[in-house]
């Protein structure tokens, strides 16, 4: 049964709302945008039918707070409303209001509108859903070609996505960078990650795959894979027309070696100039390298990897997110156990 947020300051309304959607919809009658905000945090409706003339956040303001958050931004919303002139539905409409239903309202119209936008949804829910799966599809095959080519760090890209996901999650759970988490959708900001080193397709396999430590002339040439990474994904936006994922991507794969106190490659970025994505790569990027094994040296114990992190912050990385990771890194170990476990059964 789907569920429907009924949000007004009148109880009379919030009452003839329940009895006309109850038999069909899971209701939800909220008196307050405040404290809709509150229930929200715990069940994603459906579908909000949202009054306009409500005290301390009308109806306006609470459609862009909705709209703000990417948490919320889909959620179709309908208003409520004995306001019916055409600035009034002009100015929702822009807003990103589906509809609007005079009050008071008849029974049969107001199942009729949500009968037919929830049948609307559903089939946009359905488009999104294939065009994300082409999106990762996508995603997977560069990175895999990335990751067939680089022989030398072995499910890399696998173990940072996953690391990526754990200090994400974390980050949230402490209200760390939150305004600007929120506005991302995490599942395609996660997956992007895994374009971080897609820049290394154009570097030659001589170095690439040199069992020896680089000279200082080839890891220059190592290090152009941020921008030749930049460069690639440019040119996919350019043909795709694609946003936000391949954006984020972009992102991942110029900031990574950036360092906190602007000595890092390619743009020299100091403090906040650097993405969030790019500071957040920067720590499980150089944990995962730190604790490989590589042919010119010996993979470091958890231990000693975490403390290079820590002795790290403020200089080569983002203090607040050292901290965080620093409170969930055993659960960085957990998933090294899991992909040499799933390894061995391979074998």
């Amino acid at each position: 049964m789907k569920t429907i947020f009924v949000v007004d300051d009148t109880k009379v309304n919030l009452l003839d709302a329940e009895e006309a959607l109850s038999e069909n919809y899971n209701v939800f009658t909220l008196s307050s945008a405040s404290l809709m905000f509150d229930v929200l945090e715990k069940v994603q409706p459906d579908l909000i039918l949202l009054d306009i003339l409500m005290p301390d956040m009308d109806g306006f303001e609470t459609l862009e707070k909705l709209k703000s958050d990417k948490k919320y931004e889909d959620i179709p919303v309908i208003f409520l409303t004995s306001q019916s002139d055409a600035v009034t539905e002009a100015r929702g409409f822009k807003m990103g209001a589906v509809d609007f239903i005079s009050k008071p309202f008849s029974r049969p119209v107001l199942l009729n509108r949500i009968e037919a936008h929830l049948n609307m949804e559903s089939k946009v829910r359905e488009r999104t859903e294939k065009h994300l799966r082409l999106q990762n599809s996508l995603i997977s095959v560069l990175a895999n070609m990335v990751e067939g080519r680089d022989t030398l760090t072995g499910k890399h890209i696998e173990r940072t996505t996953k690391y990526i996901n754990i200090l994400l999650n974390a980050m949230l759970k402490r209200g760390l960078y939150d305004d600007e988490i929120r506005k991302w959708n995490l599942e395609t900001v996660i997956s992007s990650a895994r374009l971080h080193d897609i820049g290394k397709i154009v570097v030659t396999d001589l170095i690439l795959n040199k069992l020896d430590k680089l000279t200082v002339e080839e890891f220059e040439i190592m290090k152009t894979h941020t921008v030749e990474g930049e460069k690639l994904i440019d040119i996919i936006i350019e043909e795709s027309g694609e946003g936000d994922f391949l954006r984020s991507a972009r992102l991942f794969a110029g900031n990574h070696h950036e360092r906190w106190d602007g000595t890092g490659y390619p743009y020299g970025l100091k403090g906040e100039e650097i993405s969030l994505q790019g500071r957040i790569m920067a720590v499980v990027d150089v944990y995962d390298a730190l604790v490989s094994d590589r042919p010119y040296k010996k993979g470091f114990a958890h231990e000693k990897a975490v403390e290079i992190i820590k002795k790290g912050s403020g200089t080569q990385f983002d203090p607040k997110i050292v901290d965080v990771f620093l409170e969930v890194n055993m659960l960085f170990v957990e998933i090294q156990k899991e992909m040499d476990d799933n390894t061995t059964k391979d074998l």
